[in-house]
């Protein structure tokens, strides 16, 4: 038998693996823990909002804390939804949200991109008014919208509250849509024009789907303005029969103060309020990144 010789590459490669072995840091370990901490701090009060909508009143009222809902129900939740109010609000408040989302995007996403990529007279004047419109306290209008909506028949209706939300939540969003388009380098635009796109063509294809994070970022915010909305919803829709979410659970909890407060009712109210927020994160935070277009031109 011959023996084979080696060679000190070969001798050396079972060590090579060890020196790319990464060291894991005791600073990271140390903010990975502090991350989970405050991850389990900040969805704490949600956990506990559905536990106690899963526990009958007595048990809650005990002084001894019930953390787990073993041999909890949906009683709560029957109770709330037997009512027979909150399905009306709950559509309210869905059509509400869909109209100001969809109209703040429109006219956001059209001002953010004339504002960004076009020059023009009163360009300045216009990006200053929309913060000027962001310090003007939401209070200080209130009486003028309700003299307007009422002078226009809309109090009490969807396209009335869906007005003022429209144009309240509309500044803003512009705001937040500039930094989305202003951060995508208009050569993508040449570049694809010079292949022969047009420029409508080249904005469509090219610079139009990598503004989709902005687009679910300034969605998502139009879209919480208008489901958490309380104030002016309080001041336009004063009739039962078209009441928002939030100012259906305020009926709520001021018709159970007269027998009692039935806390775990109250939990589970909260909670279907929250749902139709939690599926909409759901469907959309799969777009809610940032960084699509970051290196994708070189200088």
């Amino acid at each position: 038998m011959t023996a084979t010789a080696t060679t000190p590459r070969e001798a050396a490669a079972p060590e090579a693996p060890r020196r790319f072995r990464r060291r894991v840091r005791p600073s990271r370990i140390l903010l990975g823990v502090l991350a989970v901490v405050f991850g389990l701090v900040w969805i704490f009060p949600v956990y506990w909002m559905v536990n106690s909508s899963l526990l009958p009143d007595a048990v809650l009222q005990s002084s001894t804390p019930t953390w787990l809902p073993f041999g909890g129900s949906f009683d709560n939740f029957a109770a709330v939804i037997d009512g027979g109010t909150f399905f009306p609000a709950l559509g309210m408040s869905v059509v509400v949200a869909l109209i100001t989302v969809v109209f703040c995007l429109g006219f956001a996403f059209l001002a953010a991109l004339a504002i960004s990529r076009f020059k023009f007279r009163g360009r300045t004047s216009f990006v200053l008014a929309v913060l000027i419109i962001q310090m003007l306290p939401a209070e200080g209008l209130f009486i003028a919208q309700y003299k307007l909506m009422g002078s226009l028949g809309l109090l009490n209706t969807v396209l009335g509250v869906s007005i003022i939300y429209i144009a309240a939540v509309v500044p803003f969003t512009i705001w937040m849509l500039r930094g989305f388009v202003a951060g995508i380098p208009a050569d993508l635009e040449e570049a694809a024009m010079v292949d022969g796109l047009s420029r409508t063509q080249a904005f469509l294809r090219i610079t139009f789907p990598l503004l989709a994070p902005g687009l679910v970022a300034s969605g998502v915010y139009a879209f919480l303005q208008a489901w958490n909305e309380f104030t002016v919803a309080l001041v336009i829709l004063q009739e039962n029969s078209s009441q928002t979410l939030p100012l259906w659970l305020r009926g709520f909890i001021q018709q159970s103060s007269s027998r009692a407060i039935d806390w775990g009712e109250v939990m589970a109210a909260s909670t279907l309020v929250a749902v139709p927020v939690i599926i909409f994160f759901l469907i959309v935070q799969g777009r809610m990144t940032s960084g699509l277009v970051s290196g994708a031109v070189k200088g």
